[in-house]
C-alpha cells in the first residue's frame, strides 16, 4: 500500500494488516487461574493467622505467650491478617478508589508489622542485653515505651503516603504493549518516586529490627525470640530485595502478580518464622512451657 493508517489504541491490526479488530480488556480477575490462586492464598493465610491468634489468646497465661509481650504479640497478628487481606486489592477489576487503596493500605499495614517486629526486638534489647539497666531504662520497660515505636513509625508513614496521594496519586491506566490482541487495566502508581520511598521506609526499618535482634540473637534465656525475629526480618528483606528487580523486569498482569506474591511470601514469612516455633511449644510440646524457679518447682 502507498499509505497505511495507524489502528486506534483500543483496535490491533489482522494478521493480513487489512482491518482493525478490537482489543479485549484484561486484568488479573478472579475467574483466572492466577488471580483465584493468589486469592485462594490470601484467605487461607488470613484465616490461619486468625487460628494462631485465637490461641494466643486462650493460652495468654502461659510463659511463652507472656514472655514475648502478649499485646505486641496480638498487635502484630491483627496486622498481619490486614496484610493478607490487602493482597485482594489487587485481584479484580481496578478502579481509582482500589488503585489509591492498593498502595496507601500496603504501606501502613506493612509498616505497623515492621514496627512491631522492631518494638518486640526493643524490648528482647532492653530486658536482656542490658544486665544493670538503672531507674531510667526499668521505668520505661515498666511503661511500654517500646510500644511507642508502632504509632511513631506508622504516623510517618502516613505522612509519607499522603505526600503520595497529593502530588502523585495512584491511577488507572490500560497497557496496550504487554499483551497482544489485549487492553490490559492496571493501576499505575503514579509517583514511581513516592513509591520506592515507601518500600525505603519500610526496609529501614526491617534493617533496623534485623540488626537489634541479631545482636540479640545469642542472649541465654528460654523464652528469647530474637533469633526467630532475625530470621524473620532476613527473609521479609530478602522477598523485597528481589521483589524489585523482578517487578521492573515485568509487564501487565504479571506485575500485579508479582507484587501480590510479595505480599503474601513477606507476610507468610512474618508468620511463621516468629509464631510457628510458639505454637509448636504451646500446642505440641506443652512439657516445656513452663519456668523453673529457685526451688525446683514448675510455674506454669
Amino acid at each position: 500500500m502507498e499509505q497505511c493508517v495507524r489502528c486506534p489504541d483500543d483496535k490491533y491490526a489482522n494478521i493480513e494488516q487489512t482491518h482493525c479488530l478490537s482489543r479485549a480488556v484484561s486484568f488479573l480477575a478472579y475467574e483466572d487461574p492466577l488471580g483465584m490462586a493468589l486469592g485462594c492464598m490470601a484467605l487461607s493465610f488470613s484465616a490461619i493467622t486468625i487460628l494462631v491468634l485465637v490461641t494466643f489468646v486462650k493460652y495468654k497465661d502461659t510463659p511463652t505467650v507472656k514472655a514475648n509481650n502478649r499485646i505486641l504479640s496480638y498487635i502484630l497478628l491483627i496486622s498481619l491478617v490486614f496484610c493478607f487481606l490487602c493482597s485482594l486489592l489487587f485481584v479484580g477489576h481496578p478502579d481509582q478508589i482500589t488503585c489509591i487503596l492498593q498502595q496507601t493500605t500496603f504501606g501502613v499495614f506493612f509498616t505497623v508489622s515492621v514496627s512491631t517486629v522492631l518494638a518486640k526486638t526493643i524490648t528482647v534489647v532492653m530486658a536482656f542485653k542490658l544486665t544493670t539497666p538503672g531507674r531510667r531504662m526499668r521505668g520505661m520497660l515498666l511503661t511500654g515505651a517500646p510500644k511507642l515505636v508502632i504509632p511513631i513509625c506508622t504516623l510517618i508513614q502516613l505522612v509519607l503516603c499522603g505526600i503520595w496521594l497529593v502530588t502523585s496519586p495512584p491511577f488507572i491506566d490500560r497497557d496496550i504493549q504487554s499483551e497482544h490482541g489485549k487492553i490490559v487495566i492496571l493501576c499505575n502508581k503514579g509517583s514511581v518516586i513516592a513509591f520506592h520511598v515507601v518500600l525505603g521506609y519500610l526496609g529501614s526499618l526491617a534493617l533496623g529490627s534485623f540488626t537489634l535482634a541479631f545482636l540479640a540473637r545469642n542472649l541465654p534465656d528460654t523464652f528469647n525470640e530474637a533469633k526467630f525475629l532475625t530470621f524473620s526480618m532476613l527473609v521479609f528483606c530478602s522477598v523485597w530485595i528481589t521483589f524489585l528487580p523482578v517487578y521492573h523486569s515485568t509487564r501487565g498482569r504479571v506485575m500485579v502478580v508479582v507484587e501480590v506474591f510479595s505480599i503474601l511470601a513477606s507476610s507468610a514469612g512474618l508468620l511463621m518464622c516468629i509464631f510457628v516455633p510458639k505454637c509448636y511449644v504451646i500446642l505440641i510440646r506443652p512439657d516445656s512451657n513452663f519456668i523453673q524457679n529457685h526451688n525446683g518447682k514448675l510455674l506454669y
